[in-house]
């Protein structure tokens, strides 16, 4: 292995759904690269919403000690994240915004306690990702609201948003499979996250 974790999270409640299917195509692209990658799927672990208790902003951790604490250790570890939710109602799907409401936990560490939500500089400059959705519509603007809410997840994990990759009119299982340009695209995505670093993996 490079000594690179990438995390991705596949936040679809349906097992290979057309981002899980993404997600996978981004995997199997870090292994080829011998990077020790990680795929968790938001729908097999165990964890609540965000309860607005404020709890954290005094401890910038949240309050909640369920599966959703483990996963944010993992992905505060990864050099690489690679986010995969698909548009539900207009919106980024139930199980995704869950998890990124959590999230507050982190808002608080960076600006109400001044806290870096990752300590070491030069590691927290390394983390990088991309974002990546599917939507069955192709209504205007249908990724708007999904990416808005990704950019500040990433924004407070720590990590810079490389690219956002995202497929409208994609809806039936398994679709994005014949849309070979999105899985090349995907790969390219994934590759050009290793930066400079490809070449000595």
């Amino acid at each position: 292995m490079s000594g690179k974790l990438c995390v991705g999270l596949a936040c679809s409640p349906r097992r290979e759904g057309n981002t899980a299917l993404l997600l996978e195509r981004a995997a199997e692209t870090m292994r080829s690269y011998n990077v020790d990658t990680e795929i968790y799927r938001l729908a097999d672990i165990d964890f609540s919403p965000c309860m607005a208790c404020e709890g954290c902003s005094a401890t910038g951790r949240c309050v909640i000690d369920d599966g959703a604490m483990p996963l944010y250790q993992r992905i505060l570890k990864a050099e690489i994240f690679i986010m995969a939710a698909p548009v539900f109602s207009m919106g980024i799907c139930a199980h995704a915004k869950m998890f990124i409401d959590r999230a507050q936990q982190f808002w608080a560490a960076k600006y109400l306690l001044g806290r870096p939500v990752v300590e070491d500089e030069h590691f927290r400059r390394s983390r990088r990702g991309i974002f990546i959705s599917c939507a069955g519509t192709r209504i205007d603007g249908v990724f708007e609201g999904p990416v808005r809410v990704a950019g500040y997840f990433f924004k407070m994990l720590d990590i810079r948003l490389a690219g956002t990759y995202c497929y409208p009119g994609v809806d039936g299982r398994g679709d994005i499979l014949s849309d070979h340009a999105a899985l090349d695209e995907i790969r390219e995505a994934s590759i050009n996250l290793l930066g400079a670093d490809k070449h000595a993996l």
